[in-house]
């Protein structure tokens, strides 16, 4: 978030240094010689104008589909002034955000891109229950994790023929820290992995080995070695925070290729030869 802050407060300084029509202007002075609004301009465009672009087109593109009001905007910013008080000021600050403009900028372009990439996933009644569910249990598992589910049903035919789990994720895995443990990530609860991950891991008996799971990170071969209920676990009803869950889910389950898709959709045309998209 402090990177994201950090570009878009350049952003709008890129965009004040291109307002001004005399380029030649002096905007500092020294006895070794001056710089010119020109050679500040070009400065921040070399090191920042790629990314500060590539976020100012992604809002550009997202804004055209969906809508984020000032107020939900202001809701966000409420909430953090009251949970940090006084100290809110010095937080901005210490965040890399100069004024609280660069914050809602920033909060804005989150809301945005959360839109996009849970739009049209669904969360099933089932689901939200199951999850609330597995909030009270932590999971003992293992896994392999391979680049490819070529690689992934190779080890997979491997173990139904009696090899060794631990063996294998030594030689195959390329989680080299597990690995090097037989692929023991030991105890874990909800929201500490990957969904997919997390997922398949409490849908799986002690001792059951899954199918090839897919994540961001590649093919994983999981192994439950043992489950137990959290202790002293003081969890809502159910009733009181099946909507929260939902949206978690929602969160947990988008899609991260959606605003890649959009983006594509919208025909980007770059006209400046000396900045990339």
């Amino acid at each position: 978030m402090k990177k994201l802050g950090l570009a878009l407060g350049i952003t709008g300084i890129l965009i004040g240094t291109t307002a001004c029509s005399d380029k030649e202007e002096v905007i500092a002075e020294t006895n070794a010689g001056n710089i010119t609004q020109e050679e500040f301009y070009q400065e921040l465009k070399e090191q920042y104008g790629n990314q500060v672009l590539s976020q100012m087109v992604t809002e550009k593109v997202l804004e055209d589909k969906y809508e984020v009001t000032e107020e939900e905007v202001q809701e966000e910013i409420d909430f953090l002034k009251e949970a940090y008080g006084e100290q809110y000021e010095a937080v901005l600050q210490q965040s890399g955000y100069s004024n609280e403009g660069q914050l809602k900028s920033v909060i804005k372009l989150d809301k945005l891109q959360r839109l996009a990439s849970t739009d049209g996933v669904e969360v099933t009644d089932k689901e939200v229950e199951q999850y609330y569910e597995n909030m009270k249990m932590e999971v003992q598992a293992s896994h392999i994790l391979v680049e490819d589910k070529e690689t992934a049903n190779e080890v997979l035919d491997k173990l139904k023929n009696g090899s060794d789990f631990a063996a294998l994720a030594k030689e195959y895995s390329t989680d080299i820290t597990s690995a090097e443990q037989g692929g023991d990530l030991g105890f874990f609860g909800t929201n500490e992995m990957v969904y997919n991950f997390e997922k398949a891991a409490y849908n799986l008996e002690v001792e059951e080995i899954s199918e090839p799971i897919q994540t961001d990170f590649g093919y994983h071969i999981i192994k439950v070695a043992d489950k137990r209920e959290k202790e002293d676990l003081q969890l809502e009803p159910f009733e009181d925070r099946k909507d929260q869950l939902r949206e978690t889910l929602k969160e947990r389950k988008a899609n991260t290729e959606a605003i890649n898709d959009l983006i594509d959709a919208a025909n980007v045309k770059v006209k400046d030869s000396e900045l990339e998209f």
